[in-house]
Parts: C-alpha cells; sequence; structure tokens
C-alpha cells in the first residue's frame, strides 16, 4: 500500500477515535439545564482582572464554583456570526460555512434576480429587517435574502448553516431551549431543520454606530449606556424564562434546558472608550461597562437561587469574540476604501465581495486573477498597512480551497498590529473579526457546585469550538450528534467531570 493511502487510513482512524472518545460524555450528576452567556469582546484578561479587583463580584464568586480557562480562543475570524456557531455547532467556518454577517457565495443567486445569475453577496445584519424586528421578532425580509437556484427559494440563515445546533439536538431529545440575542439574523441557530429555538427573542439593537457618536448619538450603540439599557431589558426577558414563562413574561413555558443571551455593554465600551493601556487596564467608562455586566450576571444567579435552580444549572460565561487592539498606542485608522481601490485596479471588474474588519476577506468574480490581485496588495502593503496575505494553498492550510468550496474568501488580508479596516472618518478605538489574539483570547468560565474541580484554573489552551459537546456531554447527551464534532473531532473541554 502506497504512502499516500496510508496517511488517509490513519487520518480516518484518529478521526473516529477522537469522535469515540467525544461522544463517551461526562455527564455531571444534577445538571438539568445549561445557561450560556456571552459578553461580547470580553477578554480572559478582562474576567481576571475584574475578578482579582472585586472578590465580591457575581463573576468571582461563580469562578469560586467553577473552572476558569486562561487561554481560551475563539474561532478566526473573529466576528460574532462565526463566533456564536463556534459555541453552539463546535465547528469552525470550515465546516458551518459561515465565515461572517456579510460574506459570497458563488453558487447562490442575487436577491431579486430570479436565478438567472449565480454569485452573490450573502448579507445577514439589520440591513434584511422586516417590520417587528424591533420589538424582538425574529422578522426577516424574504426579498433581501440571496436565492437557492434549485428552486429558486429564499435562503433564511438558519438553512445557509451547513451543519446541526445544540439547540437541535437537544430539542430532538425533547428538551425546551430558548435565546436572545441583538438582530433577528440569529435565527440562524435554528439550524438547518429550522426548528432549534423554540423561545427565539431578537430585539434589534441597530447598526454598528460606535466611533459616529457624534452623527448618530441616539443610537444604541453609539452610547454605552443606552447599550446597557438595552442590556438590562434582555436580562429581564432571561429571567422571566427563569420563572417559568417565555420572553414576553405573560406564556407559561417550561424552564429551558438550553438557554442564554449575548451582552453588549462590554464590547460597545471597548469600541467607545477603549483601555488605558497595553496592559489591558479599562478606562473609567469601560470599567464601569464591565460592573453594569457583572451586575446583571449578579441578577441572574439571584434568580436561579430563587428559584432553587442554580445547583441543577451549568453556566457557562464566555465570549464571542474580543477587541483589539488592547494596546491604545497601537491603534491605527485605514480605509477600507483603498483596499477596494487596490484590487479593482489590478483586477478591473475582479471584486465581488470585501468584508474589512480587523482585517479583510475578499471574493473574487475570476478566481483566475487571485494571484495578481494578491502581489498587487502585497506592494501596497506599507501604505495598507498590511502584515500577510492568505491565499492559494497558504489559506486552503486554515479554510477549504476556494476552488472547490462556494463560500471560502479567495483572499484574506491580515493587517498589522492595530490596524482597523473602516469606513473614512470612523474614530472607534477597538474592533473585532480579526486573527490575532486581541480578537481571539476570551474568557471562559464554567461554574456548577458539582463540578469536581471548581475553583480551579486551567491553562490549557482550549477553544470555544469545545463548549457545544460540553454541555451535551454535562447533560448527558452524545457529543457526536453535532456534525462538526464529528467532522472535526471536537473534544470536550479538560477539567469537566
Amino acid at each position: 500500500m502506497n504512502p499516500s493511502a496510508l496517511r488517509v487510513i490513519a487520518g480516518v482512524l484518529l478521526t473516529a477515535l477522537a469522535v469515540s472518545s467525544t461522544a463517551q460524555g461526562v455527564r455531571v450528576d444534577g445538571i438539568e439545564r445549561v445557561l450560556l452567556i456571552s459578553v461580547d469582546g470580553m477578554h480572559a484578561l478582562d474576567l481576571r482582572d475584574f475578578s482579582a479587583g472585586h472578590p465580591r463580584s457575581a463573576l468571582a464568586r461563580l469562578a469560586k464554583t467553577g473552572i476558569t480557562y486562561t487561554q481560551a480562543h475563539t474561532v478566526s475570524p473573529a466576528d460574532s456570526f462565526p463566533g456564536l456557531l463556534a459555541l453552539t455547532t463546535g465547528g469552525t467556518p470550515a465546516v458551518t460555512g459561515v465565515y461572517y454577517d456579510e460574506s459570497y457565495d458563488r453558487r447562490l443567486s442575487p436577491p431579486g434576480s430570479g436565478c438567472r445569475r449565480q454569485g452573490t453577496s450573502v448579507i445577514y445584519d439589520e440591513s434584511i429587517d422586516a417590520p417587528g424586528a424591533e420589538s424582538g421578532e425574529p422578522a426577516l425580509n424574504a426579498a433581501l435574502l440571496p436565492l437557492d437556484p434549485k428552486g429558486c427559494r429564499p435562503v433564511y440563515p438558519h438553512s445557509y448553516l451547513r451543519v446541526n445546533t445544540v439547540f437541535e439536538v437537544i430539542r430532538e431529545a425533547g428538551g425546551h431551549t430558548a435565546w436572545i440575542d441583538k438582530h433577528p439574523v440569529y435565527e440562524i441557530l435554528n439550524g438547518p431543520s429550522g426548528r432549534g429555538v423554540e423561545d427565539l427573542y431578537t430585539p434589534e439593537i441597530g447598526a454598528n454606530f460606535e466611533g459616529l457618536e457624534g452623527r448618530h448619538g441616539d443610537k444604541i450603540t453609539a452610547s454605552i449606556d443606552r447599550t446597557e439599557r438595552y442590556d438590562q431589558a434582555k436580562v429581564g426577558a432571561l429571567i422571566d424564562e427563569i420563572h417559568g414563562l417565555r420572553h414576553d413574561g405573560k406564556t407559561a413555558a417550561p424552564v429551558p434546558t438550553l438557554f442564554g443571551l449575548n451582552l453588549q455593554a462590554v464590547n460597545v465600551g471597548q469600541k467607545l472608550a477603549g483601555y488605558r493601556d497595553a496592559d489591558g487596564h479599562p478606562t473609567r467608562r469601560l470599567e464601569a461597562a464591565l460592573a453594569h455586566c457583572d451586575g446583571l450576571i449578579g441578577e441572574i444567579v439571584a434568580a436561579l437561587r430563587q428559584r432553587k435552580l442554580l445547583d441543577s444549572t451549568l453556566l457557562i460565561f464566555t465570549a464571542k469574540h474580543g477587541n483589539g487592539p488592547i494596546d491604545p498606542r497601537a491603534l491605527r485608522h485605514v480605509d477600507a476604501h483603498e483596499i477596494s481601490a487596490v484590487v479593482e485596479h489590478s483586477a478591473p471588474g475582479a471584486l465581488a465581495q470585501i468584508t474589512p474588519d480587523q482585517g479583510a476577506l475578499i471574493w473574487l468574480r475570476d478566481q483566475a486573477r487571485t494571484a495578481t490581485v494578491a502581489r498587487a496588495l502585497e506592494r501596497h502593503g506599507e501604505r495598507l498597512e498590511i502584515r500577510r496575505v492568505l491565499y492559494g494553498p497558504r489559506l486552503a492550510l486554515h479554510f477549504p480551497s476556494p476552488s472547490s468550496d462556494s463560500r471560502s474568501p479567495d483572499l484574506i488580508v491580515i493587517p498589522k498590529r492595530g490596524v482597523i479596516y473602516a469606513k473614512a472618518g470612523n474614530k472607534k478605538r477597538a474592533e473585532h473579526g480579526g486573527f490575532v489574539s486581541d480578537d481571539t483570547h476570551v474568557a471562559l468560565l464554567i461554574a456548577n457546585p458539582h463540578l469536581h474541580r471548581a475553583g480551579e484554573v486551567i491553562r490549557t489552551p482550549v477553544f470555544t469550538t469545545q463548549v457545544a459537546p460540553t454541555l451535551l456531554a454535562c447533560l448527558g447527551l452524545s457529543p457526536a450528534a453535532l456534525e462538526a464534532v464529528a467532522r472535526q473531532g471536537t473534544p470536550v473541554l479538560p477539567g469537566v467531570d
């Protein structure tokens, strides 16, 4: 047998062994439900320093009955969509097929095109809301969705996802599920079945107005105070769920087997106020946002305790993504239009989609011109603050090759440390969406009195993809029921037994 065939067989056996080991589960006696909280932007150092400086805080007290992972990293690119899907599918964009909330698919057709052509930007953000989104109904405008040429039907976010979610697995096992998030497009958590989340509440937070405070002062994300009030309202809905109601506080429902929410004030505080130094000491306004977040978590814990549910609930505290740069001296803004201009000049008409943040994802209509575009970007690397351009074999080390996968970007621009690609005039102090530690190194704390290693700090590197198989295992369900876990061999977190 040739060496190549032996390597293939060995790979199959190793993957099967990893999935088999994962599938055994680590059922924690007494766990009846899981509460997942994402504080967007929360770094590992934020959790460490806030808990140390506030020993009577809710987070510090949770750490005493939990396990803290100081070397947890989310997926790259570190954006909300892939970050949340990492937590809820156990997979990276390589298997979920979701790289960002603004991406591209060479197989799908543009909205309103009648499927007469293929290749379209896939926009899953607040711009596709339908009336009612402000009230929290997951309402999307079907006319603005990409189309599947097979039947020429709109592709909703949940249908775009290539693998199932923990919500689907738990529903199939007879559990009740709920989730609260910031845009109606988070119906993506329903998964391919469309049935994952029974009680989905998505009050629209609006567009990203951080850094545009003067011109859009009435918008939620242009103000830390308004974002804190927005978070408070979502926590109120979660507490209603703890009390045996749906998020509306009116309709009776079982306490969910899996539920949770994301909080935004820390994320907005990082963008508007930022840090004082490279060590991550927060400014006064960011410190206040962290304290407000801790207060909300304290309210959630108090509600669980009041209902005598705290001992039977596994709390998972983490973040979809971080924000950077942490060091304010490293911050530099580059007009994202300049990248588009270089691409267009080097290969006129080739640019299909560019998604910039703390990096840039680029899709081309003519993939034969990928190397030409890459060389042009490298020639302008100094002006555009580019550290590296990934394409071809180097890109294929991270993601499926764009020549065979309809969603993989053709090029990825990784900027120098501290660079944010944004519209001209943006003054935000931090952003996410990149591949560096400030974006990916996030908080992760799992708490419950029944954990045998409660109070322990684990410094072994782990990934937020491990949250999904871990929460299923703690509920006595097989992590291998998750398609992404089966494909990528995602293990449970160490120390959870």
